[in-house]
């Protein structure tokens, strides 16, 4: 069983028990976050196609804990100019485990 779920306007394809990383929550670690806007479910090979969404369909997950992604650098250059600058940054993110769809 799986479903696509919409979470701060992204798309992802879960599954119970799966570990996804999404844009930081402002909720403390351990709690239960509900995403109600699920645009398509699957079970046993059936499907149920929302429009927009799924109508009485949520999918329940914890916050695992919260982190930074990997450096993303940026780096700008004028050729001949004698310019280059060397920037970068770490995005802030949170490790959600998918608990229960339905």
């Amino acid at each position: 069983m799986y479903a696509i779920v919409e979470i701060q306007g992204k798309q992802f394809k879960v599954s119970e028990g799966q570990s996804i990383f999404t844009n930081r929550f402002d909720v403390e670690e351990g709690s239960q976050v509900t995403f109600e806007k699920v645009l398509l479910v699957s079970k046993d090979g059936s499907f149920q196609i929302g429009a927009p969404t799924v109508a009485g369909v949520s999918v329940k997950a914890t916050v695992v804990q919260h982190l930074k992604a990997d450096k993303v650098l940026i780096f700008k250059k004028k050729r001949r100019k004698g310019y280059q600058i060397l920037k970068g940054h770490r995005q802030a993110i949170s490790k959600l485990e998918i608990g229960a769809i339905g």
